[in-house]
């Protein structure tokens, strides 16, 4: 069995770390080069960098930012946000990125997840889905949360990972920042639902979520960010706890 991956995320807005609840209420919370260096010293598996306004300010990743993380880090980096076509994604892969990741752009255009698939590989594209339930209906929404579609979650999932995309990162917009644990029983049924890894986004508030993430939802990664840029859980503690609770982790 594979071991389970632990992933800080750093949400990006002008050029600082943010955080937000519910997808607002958006807080500064430290330098993306630095925090990044420290999570990966600290023992992350991975890092997702996700310029949060860059699709909504209709404009390109900041290249540059990406270029100094890069240089701090020696694990594998995902980068996302204003990702539309596969000169953006070529310059990111330039810039030290290991994997990217796209979620507007993918809704508006699905063939981009093909093109990139077949032009970088399919380990190099990441499909980000933010949604929302409503009535027992998932919801995809784009622009940071900001704009309702006609896509529902699963049916998205399954499209893009025939598209070629390499993992799904499903951000349930409920749990976002409230940190009552992750959407357990839709990872589940995103995990049957598809082949390819599932990154779990959205929740996480306790070391016990991370247990129920990967036991009850099946996921492949949790993704946090708010729980360790404030240090209320160490990945070294974390880790060891997931592993005293008989979960597979890189040590």
């Amino acid at each position: 069995m594979l071991a389970k991956r632990i992933v800080p995320c750093l949400d990006i807005k002008d050029g600082k770390t943010v955080k937000g609840i519910n997808f607002v209420n958006i807080k500064e919370v430290g330098d993306p080069v630095e925090l990044g260096a420290y999570y990966a010293e600290q023992g992350a598996d991975e890092l997702v960098f996700l310029d949060i306004t860059a699709t909504h300010e209709k404009r390109k990743i900041f290249v540059e930012l990406v270029k100094r993380i890069a240089k701090h880090i020696n694990i594998p980096f995902t980068v996302g946000g204003g990702i539309s076509e596969l000169k953006d994604a070529d310059a990111l892969l330039a810039a030290g990125a290991d994997k990217i990741s796209i979620n507007s752009s993918a809704v508006k255009n699905p063939q981009l997840i093909n093109d990139l698939a077949n032009n970088f590989g399919s380990q190099f594209v990441v499909l980000a889905i933010d949604a929302k339930k409503i009535d027992n209906y998932w919801s995809v929404y784009i622009r940071g949360g900001r704009t309702k579609t006609d896509k529902e979650l699963f049916s998205w999932a399954k499209e893009a990972e025939n598209r070629g995309a390499g993992e799904i990162l499903f951000t349930s917009m409920n749990n976002d920042g409230v940190k009552q644990g992750f959407a357990c029983d839709a990872l589940a049924k995103m995990s049957s639902t598809v082949k390819i890894p599932v990154i779990a986004s959205g929740g996480a508030g306790k070391m016990e979520h991370f247990v129920d993430v990967f036991t009850k939802g099946k996921a492949d990664a949790g993704l946090a960010a708010s729980i360790f840029h404030y240090k209320e859980i160490k990945i070294a503690d974390l880790k060891q706890y997931l592993k005293k609770n008989d979960i597979i982790v890189r040590i």
